[in-house]
C-alpha cells in the first residue's frame, strides 16, 4: 500500500502519536518511531503492529529527509527485536570468563549484587575503581548522555573519554571552522560538484546519496576519494584511489594546483579567513610530482580534480569517517576543511563541506547529565580507546566494569589485550544488552535491555535538522529495561538522591531542550514533539554563518595560533603514519609487514550490531580479505584461499578474495563479526590503540600486517 499520499494515515498517527503511552495498549495499527542506530540519517519509521506484535518496520514517508526510504538494516529490525537469543531476563555467570555460562537470576538479586559491590569498592578502592564503559549503541539522549550519566556522577566513578569514533575529526574540523556544523543536507542537491571524500555513504548516509542523484540530474558529477572501490565509490561518476593516511598530502597538491593557476576566490580569502598568504606560501612544496609519490594519485588526476572544484559553480564536500582513523586523522580532516575557503564555497548555495552537523542541535546536556552531582570533579579520565591497557594496569587498578550500549571486546583496538583484561577473575562486570555479546560473555551480571521500541527517548541527527521523540510502542519484552529505568533504579538502590533519580522521561526532555544559548534549538519544544513526529530546528540564524564561527579569531582559520600552541603545525601539513608505507617513508616495521590493513564498516552491519543475526550474517556470508592481484600472486595466493592476516598485535584468518578494489599495498577486511562458525579472532586483534594527532582518537587504520596462505 502506497501511504504517500494517506490522509487517513496521517490522522492515525498523529492520534497514536498523541496518545503516548497508550501505544503499548492498541494491539493493532500503525505507529511513528525513530530508527535508533548510530546513523547520520536518523530515520524516521513506521512500526505495523498486529495482535500487539511489531510486524513490520517501514520509513515514514512523511519525514521531511527520510522521506519513507530505510536501510536493510533497520527494515529487518523485528527479527533483531523479537530474536530468540535476546537476553530477556537478569543472569549470573556460572561458568569461566568468555565461557558464556550463566544462570538466570532476579532483579532484586542483581540489583543487591550490583550495589553491594559497588559499596564495598567505594569503601575500600575509592569510587574512581568503577569504570562506565558506553558508547551509541542506541543514539537515544536518554539512553547514553542522561540518566546514566547522572547515576555515574553521583558513585564518583572514573570517567570514559569517548573517543573512538568521531573525535580526531571534529577536532580538525573545529580547529578551522570553529563552529562545529556545515552545509544543510537539503540545500546540497543544488551543488554542481559533489566529492565524498573518505565515507561510503551509500551504505552509511543513504539519503545523502539521494540527494546526490537529485544534483546528478541537474548535471552534478560525484567523484569519490577512497582508499577503496566500495559501494559508493563504484557508483561515484569518478573514483580516485589513494594509499591510507596521505588525504593531507592530496588536499595541499589540490591547494597548490587552485593557488598556482588563479581559481581561488581572494575576496573571500581576505575577508572571511585568516593565513591564507601563509597557505599560498606553504603549498608550494606540495608539488604534484611529491603529492603523486606520497598518495599513489597519478598527478594528472588530482591536477584535474582542482581544476574541477576550482571551476564549480557550488562544490560541496562531504568528509566521511575513514580519513580520520589514521594517527594523523585530525590533521587529515582539517586540510580538507580548509578547501571550500579557498574558493569561496561558503557563499554559494549548495557548496561549502559538513563533517558533522550535530552543533545545530546542541542541547542543554548539563540539566541530562547533572555533572554538579559530582564530588571528585577531578576524577580520572580513560580513554576508550586504551580499555585494553587500563584494564592490565596494576596501580590503581580498575575493579569494577559497566557496559552498556557498546561491545568493546569486538570493536575496541589491539583486541587481544582487551580481551586478557576481561578476563581478570578479579574485576566485577556488568554488561547491559538485548544480547549475550563477546563482551557480555565476560560478564559477572548480565542485564536485559529494552529495545529502542520499548521506551521513551528524544533523537537529534548530527546530519539533518529535525529532531524526533520516540514514545514506547510495545511494552519491554521480559523483565528488561532502557537504560533511562535501569539507572534511576540502581540510583536508588544506592540512596542517592531520590528526586534526581525519579524526574520523569518528559521531564528530562523538556530540560534537555532549554537551551537558551542556541538560537536553534527556538520552537523545539516537548509540547511540539507531543503534536507531531519531527520538529524542524530554526534555521534562520544559518543566514549569518560565517559571522557565527568560534574560531579564536571568529574567521576560517587556514592558520592556527591554537594548533601551535597545542604543538602541532600551524597550517596544514602532511605527517606520515607511524606504520606504512606512503611513497616517500618506509618505517622499519615496513620491512616486516608491508601492506596496509584497513577494516571499514560492511554494509550490513552497523560496526558489532546486527553480526549476530542469522539473516545479516547470511547477507555478509562470512568475512572476506580483499587482497591485491600484484599482492596476492607475491604470496602465491588464489581467490577463496584462506589465509593468516597478522602483525605483532594479533592474527586474524580468513578467506581471500583477490580483487583490485584499492591500490597495491593495501589489504581490506569489511565489517566486525563476532565469535562463531569457527572464528576465534577479530579484525581489531590487529589494530593498535595509538591515538591520533588530534583529540586522542582511535587509528584503526594505521595498521601494518603481512598475509600468508594457511
Amino acid at each position: 500500500m502506497d501511504h504517500r499520499n494517506s490522509a487517513p494515515l496521517e490522522a492515525t498517527l498523529q492520534q497514536n502519536l498523541q496518545r503516548g503511552q497508550r501505544m503499548t495498549e492498541q494491539q493493532n495499527g500503525i505507529f511513528p518511531a525513530v530508527c535508533p542506530l548510530d546513523c547520520p540519517d536518523t530515520c524516521g519509521l513506521l512500526l505495523h503492529k498486529e495482535d500487539g506484535k511489531i510486524v513490520k518496520v517501514t520509513g515514514n514517508p512523511d519525514h521531511p529527509i527520510t522521506k519513507g526510504a530505510i536501510c536493510n538494516k533497520v527494515r529487518n529490525m523485528t527479527e533483531r527485536v523479537y530474536d530468540p537469543d535476546r537476553v530477556l531476563y537478569p543472569l549470573k555467570r556460572v561458568g569461566a570468563k568468555g565461557e558464556g555460562k550463566f544462570e538466570r537470576i532476579s532483579w532484586e538479586e542483581a540489583v543487591d549484587t550490583i550495589t553491594g559491590r559497588f559499596k564495598e569498592l567505594i569503601r575500600t578502592d575509592g569510587p574512581e575503581s568503577i569504570l562506565p564503559y558506553s558508547f551509541y549503541g542506541n543514539m537515544g539522549v536518554l539512553s547514553v548522555d542522561g540518566m546514566d550519566r547522572r547515576f555515574f556522577n553521583a558513585l564518583g566513578s572514573s570517567r570514559l573519554d569517548q573517543t573512538i569514533c568521531s573525535v580526531a575529526g571534529n577536532e580538525g574540523w573545529a580547529s578551522v571552522m570553529g563552529f562545529k556544523g556545515g552545509t544543510s543536507p537539503e540545500d546540497t542537491e543544488d551543488a554542481d560538484l559533489i566529492i565524498v571524500w573518505g565515507g561510503n555513504v551509500i551504505s552509511t548516509n543513504m539519503h545523502q546519496v539521494v540527494l546526490a542523484e537529485k544534483a546528478r540530474k541537474k548535471g552534478a558529477k560525484v567523484v569519490v576519494i577512497d582508499v577503496h572501490r566500495n559501494r559508493t565509490a563504484q557508483w561515484a561518476d569518478w573514483f580516485i584511489p589513494l594509499y591510507p593516511g596521505t588525504d593531507t598530502a592530496l588536499a595541499l597538491g589540490v591547494m597548490h594546483v587552485l593557488f598556482d593557476r588563479g581559481l581561488t576566490d581572494d575576496e573571500f580569502l581576505h575577508r572571511y579567513t585568516v593565513g591564507h598568504e601563509e597557505l599560498r606560501e606553504h603549498v608550494k612544496t606540495y608539488t604534484p610530482e611529491r603529492v603523486s609519490r606520497i598518495t599513489g594519485v597519478p598527478k594528472e588526476d588530482f591536477i584535474r580534480l582542482a581544476e574541477m572544484y576550482g571551476k564549480a559553480r557550488a562544490a560541496y564536500i562531504n568528509i566521511g569517517n575513514g580519513l580520520q582513523h589514521h594517527d594523523n586523522g585530525g590533521m587529515n580532516v582539517r586540510a580538507v576543511t580548509c578547501l571550500p575557503a579557498l574558493t569561496g564555497q561558503w557563499l554559494k548555495h549548495g557548496g561549502g563541506a559538513s563533517r558533522s552537523n550535530g552543533a545545530y542541535a546542541k542541547i542543554n546536556s548539563a540539566h541530562l547529565e547533572r555533572p554538579d552531582l559530582r564530588q571528585n570533579p577531578d576524577a580520572r579520565v580513560i580513554n576508550m580507546n586504551r580499555i585494553g591497557e587500563a584494564l592490565l594496569q596494576k596501580e590503581q587498578p580498575i575493579k569494577a566494569l559497566f557496559v552498556y550500549c557498546s561491545n568493546p571486546v569486538v570493536v575496541a583496538p589491539d583486541s587481544q589485550r582487551v580481551t586478557e583484561g576481561f578476563e581478570r577473575e578479579d574485576l566485577f562486570t556488568v554488561v547491559h544488552d538485548l544480547f549475550l555479546t563477546d563482551t557480555a560473555c565476560y560478564a559477572d551480571i548480565v542485564l536485559p535491555a529494552a529495545s529502542s521500541f520499548e521506551g521513551t527517548d528524544l533523537y537529534k541527527s548530527y546530519w539533518h535538522h529535525y529532531i524526533q521523540m520516540q514514545k514506547p510502542v510495545i511494552d519491554p519484552l521480559g523483565e528488561s529495561k532502557s537504560n533511562y529505568e535501569l539507572f534511576s533504579l540502581l540510583g536508588q538502590a544506592m540512596g542517592f538522591d531520590e528526586a534526581v533519580f525519579t524526574e520523569s522521561e518528559e521531564d528530562m526532555i523538556a530540560g534537555a531542550l532549554d537551551n537558551p544559548t542556541n538560537p536553534y534549538l527556538n520552537g523545539v519544544t516537548l509540547d511540539a514533539l507531543t503534536k507531531s513526529p519531527f520538529v524542524k530546528l530554526d534555521m534562520t540564524p544559518k543566514a549569518t554563518y560565517l559571522e557565527r564561527l568560534t574560531t579564536p579569531s571568529g574567521k576560517i582559520e587556514l592558520y592556527s595560533e591554537k594548533m601551535k600552541q597545542a604543538g602541532l603545525p600551524a597550517l596544514p601539513s602532511y605527517v606520515p603514519l607511524v606504520e606504512g608505507y606512503d611513497g616517500e617513508h618506509r618505517p622499519q616495521a615496513d620491512d616486516r609487514f608491508p601492506l596496509m590493513f584497513v577494516s571499514p564498516p560492511n554494509h550490513n552491519f552497523l560496526n558489532s550490531t546486527f553480526a549476530n543475526l542469522p539473516k545479516h550474517q547470511r547477507l555478509e556470508r562470512e568475512p572476506l580479505l580483499q587482497i591485491h592481484p600484484e599482492d596476492a600472486q607475491a604470496r602465491d595466493i588464489a581467490d577463496g584461499d584462506p589465509v593468516t592476516v597478522w602483525n605483532d598485535r594479533g592474527m586474524y584468518e580468513l578467506k581471500a578474495k583477490v580483487t583490485d578494489l584499492m591500490l597495491p599495498g593495501t589489504v581490506i577486511s569489511q565489517g566486525l563479526w563476532w565469535k562463531g562458525k569457527g572464528r576465534r579472532q577479530r579484525a581489531n586483534a590487529l589494530t593498535s590503540d595509538r591515538l591520533s594527532d588530534m583529540g586522542q582518537g582511535a587509528t584503526f587504520f594505521s595498521t601494518v600486517v603481512n598475509v600468508k596462505r594457511q
